[in-house]
């Protein structure tokens, strides 16, 4: 075949360090707008891009080129710098080391997107740590606790 072709769609997870509440509703709009920005440049356009105050969902097309961890290396380093621009209060700003990536099927799509639309409410009930243990479980990723969380 003389093309390379691929249809990839990632929902991406990844939390602020320590799951601190960095995230407050005032920059939540431009933080997706920038990360969205940054997908786009790298060839990977977003779907949906939520967050609540200690972390984000992202579903996206993952472009033919990159690697999930270039993807998520570009969005974590360009975002936290920004983050740490926009106000002398986020100057110590971080993103927890790891991430989750969960390949999402074409039959999937409006389910993962309405899921990522609805995080504040879905979040008034659970917690980001049982989210994302919930995420691991369905995917069939076994864990050990003490390396998950930073």
């Amino acid at each position: 075949m003389a093309q390379s072709l691929s249809r990839l769609f990632v929902h991406l997870i990844f939390s602020t360090k320590n799951r601190e509440g960095w995230l407050a509703d005032s920059i939540r709009e431009e933080l997706h707008a920038v990360l969205g920005g940054i997908l786009h440049q790298i060839g990977s356009p977003p779907v949906v891009i939520n967050s609540v105050e200690d972390h984000v969902h992202l579903l996206f097309l993952q472009s033919r080129t990159d690697s999930v961890s270039g993807i998520v290396n570009r969005l974590k380093s360009n975002s936290s710098k920004w983050i740490r621009d926009t106000s002398e209060a986020l100057r110590y700003f971080r993103w927890q080391n790891g991430y989750g990536a969960f390949s999402v099927s074409q039959s999937n799509m409006a389910a993962v997107t309405k899921y990522i639309e609805n995080q504040q409410r879905h979040h008034r009930k659970i917690s980001f740590q049982d989210e994302f243990r919930g995420f691991l479980k369905k995917h069939g990723i076994d864990i050990d606790e003490q390396y998950v969380w930073d």
